[in-house]
């Protein structure tokens, strides 16, 4: 009804207006002398007309909102396209911002450690399998990335490390993953152990500092950082910090719960380190 009363509202109107000129111009060639006939269908026709210019307003205020509608939706559309457009630069700019924020984390790491050499890579897939935590990135062999290469955020926190690798991508298995181990050590009190990953607690995004020591001292809050033991990552990378810690009945300390220091659910670029100097 809208579309049509948009392509045929005029002519409807003027329709109207021309019947009811000829009536009128019936009446004007008569010299005003109007008949009895006429008279009366002058009765007759006088509420016609009424209804006849009530019709014309009412065709004329229709056409004039359909007017109106599709004006308002063609500016709406515009200020759609607009917003989209603002939010994309809006979007842009926090990116940039926080690309420059990474680079310049980055930068204080390697002012920190001048013997690492890094490679950057995107976050591209999430592994969906419920056994393992892993991801894939967008560099390969062709950048010079190795499996078993250790993978590291802007900030130095153990990510994980390549465990496959093709031309132009690789899978990092993060801490928490059920097949990753690496030596550590608690910052606090200089215990060494080593970071394994466990299936229930890959679930609470944690893993397990265990093979400790004899008489080994570990608390609640204390940091975990990397031994550098077996080669596979630099010494002193923070791995996290002991959220629990399980004793024996004689208070013998068995293992302690780690909670990564990767934010892994917030993880866009990482670093893989394709060298460093070893530390015997």
């Amino acid at each position: 009804m809208r579309e049509y009363l948009k392509k045929n509202g005029i002519r409807v109107a003027v329709l109207v207006l021309a019947v009811a000129l000829l009536i009128a111009l019936g009446a004007a060639t008569r010299g005003g002398r109007i008949s009895v006939a006429h008279n009366a269908a002058g009765v007759l026709i006088s509420p016609v007309q009424k209804v006849v210019s009530s019709a014309v307003n009412w065709f004329e205020t229709i056409y004039n909102r359909l007017y109106d509608y599709d004006n308002i939706r063609a500016e709406n559309e515009s200020l759609r396209a607009q917003l989209a457009d603002a939010q994309k630069a809006a979007r842009d700019g926090i990116e940039a911002s926080e690309e420059n924020e990474r680079l310049r984390e980055l930068l204080n790491l390697r002012d920190k450690h001048s013997d690492y050499v890094f490679e950057s890579a995107k976050v591209v897939l999430w592994s969906s399998s419920n056994w393992a935590h892993s991801f894939t990135i967008s560099k390969g062999t062709s950048s010079g990335i190795e499996q078993g290469d250790p993978v590291v955020t802007e900030y130095g926190a153990v990510v994980g490390q390549i465990t496959e690798i093709g031309e132009n991508w690789a899978t990092v298995s993060t801490v928490i993953d059920v097949d990753m181990s690496l030596g550590a050590f608690v910052g606090n009190t200089g215990t060494s152990g080593i970071v394994l990953g466990e299936y229930a607690l890959m679930k609470e995004r944690q893993a397990k500092l265990t093979y400790l020591a004899d008489g080994a001292q570990i608390y609640v809050g204390d940091e975990v950082l990397t031994s550098g033991a077996g080669g596979a990552f630099p010494q002193g990378l923070v791995i996290g910090r002991i959220t629990a810690v399980q004793t024996e009945a004689g208070g013998q300390v068995m293992y302690g719960l780690v909670e990564p220091e990767c934010p892994f659910e917030s993880l866009v670029q990482v670093y893989v380190i394709k060298d460093f100097e070893v530390v015997e």
